[in-house]
C-alpha cells in the first residue's frame, strides 16, 4: 500500500501544488545536471583532443571512467541515502560534484581530467539514484508516474541537450566551460532541495551501512569494466586483463556471499529472484546500451565523417533531445493506461528500425527526422524501466532498488562505449582513423540495432507469459 499524499487538497484533484512542483524541480535539475555533463562531453573530445595533441578515442576514459565509478559506485549511493537521510545524501553529492567540476575545468592535462571525471562519477553516484528516490518517496499516490516522468523528461533532455551545449561551448567559448556551467546547476538543485525537499530515509535502518559489501561491488564492478575497457591495448589474454576479469568475478561472488549473510544488506538480492523486475531492468538496460552508443558515436560521425562543426552537429543534436524529452514526459501519463512492458517492446521496436535508417540516411534533413524518432524511442524505453521497477519495491528500500536499476542500465551502458570503440578501432584498423570511419560507425550503430531488437522481444515474452499487468500500486 502507498502512503498517503502530503498534500491532499492536490491528489484529490490530481494537480501538483507549488511545493510539489518545486520538489519536481529540486529532483530534475539533478537528474538534467547528471545526463547533461557526460554527454556534453562527446562533443568537446575531439576539441580536447586537438588542445592536448592525443587521438580522440585514446580519450573515451573520460567518458567511460565516469560512468565506471557512477555505475560502481550507485547501489551504494542508494543505500547511504536509504539509511542516513536522502535529501541530505543528495545535497552533498551536489555540492561534490559542483567542487570536482572547477576541478575539472582547471586540469592542465589529459590525466587530471580523467582523474577529475573518475571522482566526478563517484560524487554523480550519490545525486542519480538518488534524485528517483526523493520524488517516489515523496509522492506515493497515483501522481508518482507523473512526477517521475517529469524528471526522467529532463533526464532525457539532459542527455540529448549535452551535445548541444558541449558543442556550442567548445566552438564559442571552451571546453572547459562544461565543467563550469554545472556549478550555478548544483547551486540551485541544493537550494531547493534544501528549502523544499523534506527528508525521508528507511526509518527501520539502524544506521549501519554495509561496507565489506559496498567495498566488494566497487571493486568488483571496477576491476571488470578496467578489463574491459583496456582489454584491447593490453592484449585479450594478456595477465592484466584476465587478473583484472578474475579478481573482479571473485569480488562480486564475494559481495553475494556477504549480502547473503548481512541483516541489512547493501542489495535485496531477492530482487534478483522477481522475474518480471530483472526482464525489465534487462530491457532497459538495452535500450540505454543504444541510447549511449548512439549519443557517443553519433557525436564522432557528424563531426569527424561528415565534418560538421562542434556547434551545427549539437544543433543536430537536439532532435534526438525534442525526441527523448517529449517521450520521457509522456511515459507516466501513458503507463496508467497501457502496460508499461508493452509501451517498453513498442519503443524498442521502433527505436530499433529507426536506428537502421539512420545509418543508410545521407541528407541532413532526413537525419534529423529520423533522429527525434530514435530519441523518442529510446527515451520512452529509460523512462519506463524506472517507473516501472520502483513500484516493486517496498518504500523503505526506494533509492538501494533505484541504485541497482541505474547500476545496469550505466554499467552496461558503459561497457557498451568500452567494447565498441575497441571494435571501431579494430575495423578501422587503427586509433586515429577509427573516429573519422563513417562505415565502421554506422556498423556499431547497426549492432546496437539489433541490441533494442532483442529487448523488445524479452519484454514480449514476458507479457505473453504473464497476462494482465503485474506492475502496480
Amino acid at each position: 500500500m502507498r502512503a498517503p499524499s502530503r498534500n491532499r487538497a492536490s491528489h484529490g484533484t490530481g494537480l501538483f501544488s507549488g511545493r510539489d512542483r518545486a520538489v519536481i524541480t529540486a529532483a530534475a535539475l539533478s537528474m538534467l545536471l547528471v545526463q547533461m555533463d557526460w554527454f556534453a562531453l562527446n562533443l568537446t573530445l575531439p576539441v580536447i583532443a586537438r588542445d592536448f595533441g592525443e587521438p580522440t578515442t585514446d580519450l573515451q576514459w573520460l567518458v567511460s571512467g565516469y560512468m565506471l565509478t557512477l555505475g560502481a559506485f550507485m547501489i551504494t549511493g542508494g543505500r547511504v541515502a536509504d539509511v542516513h537521510g536522502r535529501r541530505r545524501t543528495l545535497v552533498c553529492g551536489l555540492v561534490g560534484f559542483g567542487a570536482v567540476s572547477v576541478f575539472c575545468g582547471l586540469a592542465p592535462s589529459t590525466g587530471w581530467l580523467v582523474a577529475g571525471r573518475v571522482v566526478q562519477g563517484v560524487t554523480a553516484a550519490f545525486i542519480f539514484p538518488v534524485a528517483v528516490a526523493v520524488v517516489t518517496g515523496y509522492f506515493r499516490d497515483d501522481r508518482q508516474g507523473r512526477a517521475v516522468g517529469t524528471v526522467l523528461a529532463f533526464s532525457a533532455v539532459g542527455t540529448a541537450l549535452g551535445p548541444f551545449v558541449g558543442g556550442t561551448l567548445a566552438e564559442h567559448v571552451s571546453w572547459r566551460a562544461v565543467f563550469y556551467l554545472n556549478v550555478p546547476i548544483c547551486a540551485a538543485a541544493a537550494f531547493l532541495m534544501l528549502r523544499h525537499v523534506p527528508e525521508t530515509r528507511d526509518t527501520e535502518a539502524s544506521g549501519r551501512l554495509d561496507l565489506p559489501g559496498a567495498a566488494s561491488i566497487a571493486g568488483g564492478l571496477t576491476l571488470i569494466m578496467l578489463g574491459v575497457d583496456q582489454g584491447g591495448s593490453w592484449g585479450w589474454s594478456s595477465p592484466a586483463t584476465l587478473v583484472c576479469f578474475l579478481a573482479g568475478v571473485a569480488l562480486l561472488a564475494l559481495f553475494a556471499r556477504i549480502e547473503r549473510r548481512s541483516a541489512e544488506p547493501l542489495l535485496d538480492l531477492g530482487l534478483l529472484r522477481n522475474g518480471p523486475f530483472v526482464t525489465i531492468t534487462l530491457a532497459g538496460s538495452l535500450s540505454n546500451v543504444v541510447y549511449c552508443l548512439v549519443a557517443v558515436f553519433s557525436a564522432l560521425y557528424l563531426q569527424q565523417a561528415r565534418g560538421l562543426s562542434p556547434f551545427t552537429a549539437g544543433l543536430i543534436f537536439l532532435a534526438l533531445s525534442v525526441g527523448a524529452g517529449t517521450a520521457s514526459y509522456a511515459s507516466g501519463h501513458l503507463a496508467h493506461r497501457w502496460r508499461p512492458e508493452v509501451l517498453m517492446a513498442l519503443a524498442m521496436f521502433l527505436s530499433s528500425t529507426a536506428l537502421l535508417v539512420l545509418t543508410w540516411s545521407t541528407p541532413l534533413g532526413l537525419y534529423v527526422v529520423v533522429f527525434a524518432v530514435v530519441g523518442a524511442g529510446l527515451g520512452l524505453g529509460w523512462a519506463l524501466t524506472n517507473v516501472a521497477t520502483q513500484s516493486y519495491v517496498p518504500e523503505t528500500r526506494l533509492a538501494a532498488a533505484s541504485g541497482f536499476v541505474l547500476t545496469s542500465l550505466v554499467l552496461l551502458g558503459a561497457l557498451a562505449v568500452a567494447v565498441a570503440s575497441t571494435v571501431l578501432e579494430a575495423l578501422s584498423g587503427s586509433a586515429s582513423r577509427a573516429a573519422s570511419d563513417g562505415s565502421a560507425i554506422e556498423m556499431v550503430l547497426r549492432v546496437a540495432a539489433l541490441l533494442a531488437l532483442l529487448g523488445g522481444a524479452l519484454l514480449l515474452r514476458l507479457v505473453r507469459g504473464q497476462p494482465g499487468n503485474p506492475v502496480g500500486d
